[in-house]
């Protein structure tokens, strides 16, 4: 598929499936998706493609860049899923669809301490650009590293996961800001209806 993991999701479900699966997952990432990372990452909206569609999802990364642990990576995402399969059986259940994001610290079986539901943190926009010519003579330009934790208090999935637990997110779709609607709708209202 020619396209964003969202897309790949989209695309089995509307047609190459057959089927509705009762569970999506997406990941394992090989970088961690916390904090602002899961507003624009392919992990995290391949889950919610599914979640979109009505159907249960969960984002799994892996917290530190490297597959080291990859295999305690995914041992612990299958015994997550497997933990979420009887709810799944659960038809009452299922009428409300959920989103999860998880991230697993990038370490042995020994140093990992378990699951922790965590709110997201937040984070330091990334470094500075890095501008590079290519052989060609050509300026690319790679986004600098991802900054440092801004929001990394006991409770955000930086924490849970800098402790040795991998972190579970729940997340919902609405990004409206609820309570500035009342503060903008004056500057709507004073915008004319077909007025430059």
């Amino acid at each position: 598929v020619n396209g964003t993991p969202a897309d790949c999701v989209h695309i089995a479900l509307t047609g190459l499936l057959g089927y509705r699966p009762d569970l999506v997952v997406s990941g394992i990432n090989n970088c961690a998706k916390m904090g602002d990372d899961t507003i624009y990452s392919g992990t995290v909206g391949a889950a919610m493609e599914g979640y979109l569609f009505g159907i249960p999802a969960v984002a799994f990364s892996q917290t530190e860049k490297g597959w080291a642990h990859l295999d305690v990576a995914a041992m612990k995402a299958s015994e997550l899923v497997q933990k979420l399969l009887p709810s799944l059986a659960d038809t009452a259940h299922r009428a409300t669809p959920w989103l999860l994001n998880v991230n697993i610290p990038n370490r042995p079986m020994s140093e990992i301490r378990g699951f922790k539901v965590a709110r997201l943190g937040r984070r330091h926009a990334a470094e500075q650009v890095i501008a590079q010519v290519n052989p060609r003579g050509e300026t690319m330009y790679w986004i600098g590293g991802a900054g440092p934790a801004k929001d990394d208090a006991d409770g955000t999935d930086f924490h849970a996961t800098a402790q040795g637990y991998a972190s579970i997110t729940p997340l919902h779709v609405d990004l409206t800001d609820h309570d500035r609607l009342p503060y903008w709708a004056p500057l709507a209202a004073s915008l004319g209806a077909g007025e430059p």
